[in-house]
């Protein structure tokens, strides 16, 4: 990547490491991936599933004796984010599942992190502890408290040295403020704020304020059978505080300005590319659907992701997109069968690299794409335990859609649709990427010369 999209053409990514989970067939619906994230230094590299767990891997420090290795992660914690709850009054179960995950700056020693289900957001500190307190006066080692008239001499407590503990402590609970699913959390530049977004409604709260939360976008209808569109993705600006944007179910981004009004009903950018006539079909409306927003590093641009592609906006040009790649426009034949198994429903994310250069996005198979903006060069790579031994370098994957395929070519009709990378995250500054495949992660990283 740093000299440049070709050598990645030629000598892909090498398998950097590989943890979390296996491929066996006795893989529980728990174990399944369902967000990763890099902090902002990419020290740090946490997964969420299913079950509710949040792990936490560590890159470790480059080794003096190897210096040209680069660190590995490692796993630094594990706990449990969320737990299955039932709400009564609705009859409703609500899910362990970690739907995302976002990292606050570092400030001191310690991490902090949301994670959040379908109802509940909570932050998370992540602290380190070597060392133990000892030489109590009013409690004995056990930590019973001991008899005031047995104490005759005044102790000064010492702190020993212990094995390394992490522990992850809950220090704020965000609840109650959902009557539909959370799609998207996001921490404001001022780091003093965040969002979450359901399917109709976009909340800004105050990491010092649990019990309330001030509602910046409703879209629901005073009648619900005049509902058209759905909230789908949510994102605060990089730089500017007072600055989001928000995706819908309709193929369309609004970019809202919290200082025009405090209800930000009224977008102050629209973008939408008007559909072609002659490609309008039974399922338009369900691939114009966009699943994911980011916005670029520099803060200039707007990366949407839908079912059949992956569009670039300039934040100055609203009325069509200046970029637009297929991710895998062979399935255009297949939306039907794709219909009918609810694949067509999946929900695909996209990030950038550091320098905003390169996007990466998933897809069936285990196959995930690159794009490359400066050249127009893409590829497709494929992550599996039989084809990424550690330290072994990525082929490049093509797939077939005419009748004669060549020998290092897949027909789309033998493609598996059940091994899908919905959840990809690019480290902040370096080319390392983390590619989750069902209950699997993948970590790889450019080729060391």
């Amino acid at each position: 990547f740093l000299a440049g999209f070709g050598s990645l053409m030629q000598d892909v990514l090498w398998c950097f490491s590989q943890v979390k989970g296996t491929i066996d067939t006795g893989v529980t619906e728990s174990d399944i991936i369902s967000t990763v994230e890099f902090n902002h230094t990419g020290e740090l590299l946490a997964t969420g599933d299913k079950g509710g767990r949040v792990v936490i891997f560590q890159r470790e420090q480059e080794s003096k004796n190897q210096p040209h290795r680069r660190g590995e992660y490692n796993v630094y914690s594990t706990f449990q984010s969320h737990e299955p709850e039932f709400d009564y009054l609705k009859s409703l179960e609500i899910e362990e599942k970690i739907n995302k995950i976002r990292w606050l700056p570092q400030q001191n020693a310690a991490y902090f992190l949301l994670s959040t289900n379908d109802k509940t957001v909570k932050l998370w500190k992540v602290s380190e502890r070597d060392k133990r307190p000892e030489g109590y006066n009013l409690k004995d080692e056990d930590g019973r408290l001991r008899d005031p008239s047995m104490i005759t001499v005044l102790r000064v407590p010492v702190l020993r040295p212990m094995d390394l503990m992490v522990e992850a402590t809950p220090r704020r609970v965000f609840a109650n403020a959902h009557t539909y699913h959370i799609n998207s959390i996001s921490v404001n530049s001022d780091y003093e704020t965040y969002m979450s977004a359901d399917d109709l409604r976009i909340n800004l709260w105050n990491f010092e304020i649990t019990n309330q939360s001030f509602n910046i976008v409703d879209i629901k209808p005073a009648n619900m059978e005049e509902l058209t569109e759905v909230i789908t993705a949510a994102e605060f600006h990089p730089h500017h505080c007072n600055t989001f944007v928000y995706s819908s179910s309709k193929g369309t981004i609004r970019l809202c300005d919290m200082r025009a009004a405090a209800l930000c009903d009224r977008h102050a950018k629209f973008f939408e590319e008007p559909e072609d006539p002659s490609n309008r079909s039974f399922f338009s409306e369900i691939i114009s659907s966009i699943s994911d927003v980011k916005f670029s590093h520099s803060g200039r641009y707007i990366m949407t992701r839908d079912y059949l592609t992956v569009k670039v906006w300039d934040l100055n040009m609203e009325n069509r997109p200046i970029e637009t790649y297929q991710v895998h426009d062979y399935l255009r034949s297949k939306l039907c069968s794709l219909y009918e198994n609810d694949c067509i429903f999946d929900k695909f994310e996209c990030v950038w690299n550091g320098s905003d250069s390169v996007i990466m996005t998933g897809s069936y198979n285990n196959f995930f794409r690159m794009f490359d903006r400066n050249t127009k060069r893409d590829v497709t790579l494929e992550a599996s335990r039989e084809n990424s031994k550690p330290r072994a370098i990525l082929k490049p994957r093509k797939v077939c859609v005419g009748g004669k395929r060549r020998k290092d070519e897949i027909s789309v009709d033998s493609l598996d649709f059940s091994k899908k990378i919905l959840h990809t995250a690019w480290h902040p500054s370096e080319n390392i990427i983390a590619v989750a495949a069902t209950n699997n992660l993948y970590i790889f990283q450019d080729k060391i010369n």
